[in-house]
């Protein structure tokens, strides 16, 4: 399924602003339908105004969780202030993206 509008401005601002090894954009707007900050860009139903996205970058090296949020909340300040209602991060270096793939899968 190709990306929304406001999904390929986001994969342009944080492939600009943090050189990613890897990203991933899920468009999570699906699941809030009904709710009254649906309808993204357009306003209509089903609109980008939910995302989940994971960003591994070596930018990230050295910081914190919070500054890491803070990078790419600074890079979306537009899209946060209009279009976009929620945004989770996930942010993780390589190294990080890396033990995580690795580590055996827990069990309940």
């Amino acid at each position: 399924m190709p990306e929304g509008p406001i999904a390929t401005i986001i994969r342009k601002k944080l492939t600009s602003g943090l050189s990613p090894v890897r990203l991933e954009i899920e468009d999570d707007s699906g699941r809030h339908a009904g709710h009254h900050h649906e309808g993204g860009m357009d306003g209509k139903a089903g609109g980008e105004s939910h995302f989940n996205v994971t960003v591994v970058s070596t930018a990230f090296e050295g910081q914190g969780r919070v500054q890491r949020q803070r990078a790419v909340n600074d890079l979306l300040r537009e899209e946060l202030a209009g279009p976009v209602h929620a945004l989770s991060i996930r942010a993780l270096t390589p190294d990080e993206a890396a033990s995580v793939a690795s580590a055996p899968a827990r069990t309940p």
